[in-house]
Formats: C-alpha cells, sequence, structure tokens
C-alpha cells in the first residue's frame, strides 16, 4: 500500500509531540498498566476502538516493521527502534515499567527523529529527471 510522505511526516511529528508531552506514560492511577505504543496513538487507524476494524496494513508503520513480523498481533511494536534492533516488544519483556518507560521514550524519540529527517529529505528531493534549470 502507498503512502503519502507528507501525510506520513505530519502524523510522525504529532507523535513526536504527543511522546515530548508525556505520552505513553505510566497513568497515576494505574502505574502498572502501559499505553500501548502506536495502538494508543493517533498513528493507528484503529484508535480508540477495543478490537481492531482496519487491518495492519493500512497502517503507514508497516513499511517500517521486518516483513517477519507482519502477521503479529500489534506489528507497530517489532519496528526496529535503535541500531540494537529494539523494538517496543522486547523493551516491555523487562517487565520493570519505570525502565521500560524510560528506555521506550529515549529509542522512540530517536526512532521518530531520525526517521522525520530522512522521509522530510526524500519529500523535498527532486526527481534527477527533473531538476530545475539554472
Amino acid at each position: 500500500m502507498e503512502f503519502d510522505k507528507k501525510e506520513m511526516i505530519e502524523k510522525l511529528k504529532l507523535e513526536l509531540e504527543i511522546l515530548q508531552k508525556g505520552g505513553y506514560a505510566p497513568s497515576p492511577g494505574e502505574p502498572h498498566w502501559m499505553p500501548r505504543v502506536f495502538r494508543d496513538s493517533v498513528s493507528c487507524p484503529n484508535l480508540g476502538l477495543d478490537f481492531k476494524v482496519e487491518p495492519c496494513s493500512h497502517c503507514y508503520l508497516m513499511q517500517f516493521v521486518p516483513p517477519e513480523h507482519h502477521q503479529e498481533e500489534n506489528p507497530c511494536h517489532f519496528l526496529p527502534l535503535n541500531e540494537k534492533g529494539d523494538t517496543v516488544a522486547s523493551l516491555a519483556q523487562t517487565g520493570n515499567h519505570e525502565l521500560l518507560y524510560d528506555s521506550l521514550r529515549s529509542s522512540l524519540r530517536s526512532w521518530l527523529e531520525r526517521t522525520l529527517a530522512q522521509l522530510t529529505s526524500e519529500a523535498h528531493a527532486v526527481p534527477a529527471g527533473n531538476k530545475p534549470p539554472q
């Protein structure tokens, strides 16, 4: 499925803004409950729904998920966030909510910033055959 880069950039910018404002933090009322990263996000086509209506293949994040994880319940949780290959799923396995949140915020922020820079560069690139006259 083809996705509009400018729309993806806007969604990722919003995702980064939400993260910077404390999004995905444990709830003070329920400190052991963690929001589902990406699934409880503006990025998800099923935001706010208890059950998925739209298949994950309709989400632009799928292009960042390795093919071997496309059939997972939440494929976006297998998106590599850093050079070590940490994912939301692997970080969640620590069981330590505070450590998870700190690691996740750092890794997710870095991934969002790198991906935004890459997509912005691609969106502003002029195709080789369409260079403006000098």
